[in-house]
């Protein structure tokens, strides 16, 4: 059963890991869980409590900074309302896309709003790409955050 278990608990973590990149799946929740699980099956013998909620905070960290990077970096660039929506629904419609939509739709989206908001093409370009840079930042910190959580776990497996 342990077995199986396991095989649960390092899926999660491969799933979230891809679920970084991709923002149809929760990957820094995923990648928690199967931290969780490993701690859970082990009885938390190896992963100790105060290990899980130092991970949890970074967890934490990590879907804030989901949640703010793409919206400051559009902030910055003066995107109204329309920009941002225009950004959220980029991103939901860029998940159907595949990894190219993902990674430009949120861009096409907030250029899209901004315009529609401002009838400034130029402006609008700036926000989408202000958008775009502040979503590839905010992948960059949540997988440096996710290897850091994957690397303390299996640190306190093996030692």
């Amino acid at each position: 059963m342990d077995a199986l278990l396991w095989v649960v608990a390092i899926a999660l973590i491969v799933v979230g890991v891809v679920g970084v990149v991709v923002p149809a799946l929760p990957g820094i929740i995923l990648v928690y869980g199967g931290i969780v699980l490993g701690a859970w099956i082990g009885h938390f013998e190896q992963i100790k409590s105060g290990t899980l909620i130092a991970l949890g905070v970074l967890a934490l960290i990590g879907i804030a900074i989901d949640y703010a990077a793409t919206t400051i970096a559009a902030q910055k660039a003066g995107a109204s309302k329309l920009g941002l929506i225009g950004a959220a629904v980029g991103t939901v419609v860029g998940i159907f896309l595949g990894l190219i939509g993902v990674f430009f739709m949120p861009l096409v989206g907030a250029a899209i709003g901004e315009f529609i908001a401002r009838r400034d093409a130029l402006h609008a370009g700036r926000v989408g790409v202000a958008t775009w840079v502040g979503l590839l930042v905010g992948i960059v910190v949540k997988l440096a955050i996710v290897f850091v959580m994957i690397g303390v776990f299996v640190a306190a497996l093996v030692f």
